[in-house]
């Protein structure tokens, strides 16, 4: 890899001079075979100089600083609205079976109480307050699942106090062009906005606006059942400030269910201020199978930059599962199966994609960009990677296995030196290509890009040949 275009040109001598410094080429040496981004260094060595003499502190703190400046990208957000995540034409229901108009929670309440198959309960607009859970526990069914939407998006604003917004333990229930907030004081309040779990197999959430929760969707199994076969497709979830809670933050937390697909979400700003302030965009996890996230963009740090603490895009696996919440009670891997295909992961803090102990997992064409790479960790995790543009190195360890395949990748030491050949292959803010697409020579069986294109034969490397078609056209005179 050659292609850079120069930015920031007081970067690369401020990187040579403390690389000198600190021993030149032989700790160049050191951090390639580590393949440690500047990005997970500088934190470290600042956690390790505090408590020591006021020297030792100061020289951490700027060993931080200058790492992670050199390291980090100022990527703006496209000005144009997105084609991906919830949008503003309504998704579509069929509306065969019986139209229930509801204009207050007491209504919506008793609709789902009494929901029967084919359902299309429609909430009429305004603002409804959830302060205490919506139990589903009527079934849909696969011919006609029971649907709760608004005609029309942002017409219906769901403000939530309770610990969670909606609680589906049935199967084949449906969501649409709804906007739930989260709106307690204390964020450990708000957990959920949908709570899928137990027998409530077949949920889809289409087209909502879920924003301020600890995990908008948490999926999880109960008394020996699990919330298969779900659907979270054309969702923007996101928080307007970091949360300030010890527990889990996660925008789509899913674990011990199987063959979930997650498509075309955008998901941003899962900062996490407590706890061990780690954060992840989504994850599948607690042995479940075959689930997948495609056509999906996690942008950690959009609007909340530069707090402490570690941001992660996506996750098969995530920081593991206790054994009692294990779909085989023993979590022998955390994943099987699982699909990574088509996403723009930008903007973490740490890495863009982790692998935990997940067997047989296929990572493909995905663009990772400012993030520190991807890590593939533990013995029960397998990985094909093929196709990917990947801002940052592919790190397998504690016996980790990947099989890589012409993929676009760049040396783990060159974020030292402020040098991201691979990064600058893109324009900002709208991922334009800097100089053209890299292609790949030839690929077989390809789907969908992230914009929703068909590739060629010659597909780009990354998530997309072109990005403008994920991008709204500019409305005249904005």
């Amino acid at each position: 890899m050659t292609r850079t275009r120069p930015r920031r040109g007081w970067r690369l001598p401020a990187a040579m001079l403390a690389l000198l410094l600190a021993g030149g080429a032989g700790l160049a040496i050191v951090l390639e075979q580590a393949q440690v981004a500047p990005r997970q260094l500088g934190p470290y060595l600042e956690r390790r100089s505090q408590g020591h003499n006021s020297l030792i502190e100061a020289t951490g703190r700027w060993l931080k600083r200058t790492l992670v400046v050199l390291d980090r990208a100022e990527f703006t957000f496209p000005d144009a609205a997105l084609r991906l995540g919830a949008q503003g034409q309504p998704a579509g229901s069929d509306t065969a079976g019986r139209v229930r108009l509801v204009a207050g929670i007491a209504e919506l309440r008793t609709a789902v109480a009494s929901a029967a198959p084919g359902d299309v309960i429609t909430l009429l607009p305004g603002r409804y307050l959830i302060d205490k859970t919506v139990d589903l526990g009527r079934p849909g069914s696969a011919q006609a699942p029971i649907t709760v939407r608004a005609s029309l998006p942002g017409s219906v604003i769901l403000e939530q106090t309770s610990v969670e917004g909606f609680r589906v333990h049935a199967p084949y229930w449906r969501f649409e062009n709804l906007t739930v907030r989260g709106v307690c004081r204390n964020h450990s309040t708000c957990e959920h906005a949908f709570h899928v779990v137990g027998n409530a197999h077949h949920f889809a959430a289409i087209n909502n606006t879920v924003v301020d929760f600890n995990a908008h969707f948490k999926i999880n199994g109960h008394n020996g059942a699990f919330p298969d076969h779900g659907l979270i497709e054309a969702n923007t979830l996101t928080n307007t400030q970091a949360r300030v809670t010890a527990n889990p933050v996660t925008p789509i937390d899913l674990v011990a269910a199987s063959d979930w697909t997650m498509r075309r979400n955008v998901i941003s700003d899962f900062v996490k201020a407590g706890g061990n302030r780690i954060g992840y965009g989504a994850f599948a996890k607690g042995g479940g199978e075959r689930n997948v996230f495609e056509q999906n963009l996690v942008w950690c740090e959009r609007r909340i930059v530069g707090l402490p603490g570690q941001r992660i895009g996506l996750s098969l696996g995530g920081g593991g599962t206790g054994k009692d919440y294990c779909r085989d009670r023993a979590c022998v891997v955390e994943q099987q199966q699982g699909t990574l295909r088509n996403n723009l992961i930008a903007s973490c803090s740490d890495v863009g994609i982790y692998l935990n102990n997940a067997a047989q997992s296929s990572v493909q064409h995905n663009s990772v960009v400012d993030t520190a790479g991807i890590d593939v960790r533990f013995a029960g995790s397998s990985a094909d990677l093929e196709g990917n543009l990947i801002d940052g190195a592919v790190r397998s360890h504690n016996g980790g296995v990947v099989r890589e395949r012409d993929n676009l990748t760049a040396a783990a030491v060159y974020p030292y030196l402020g040098y991201h050949p691979v990064r600058n292959l893109y324009a900002e803010p709208s991922f334009a290509w800097s100089d053209g697409p890299v292609r790949r020579e030839a690929a077989s069986g390809m789907s969908l890009d992230l914009c929703g294109q068909p590739r060629g034969a010659a597909p780009a490397y990354g998530a997309f040949d072109n990005f403008t078609p994920c991008m709204e056209p500019a409305t005249p005179g904005r």
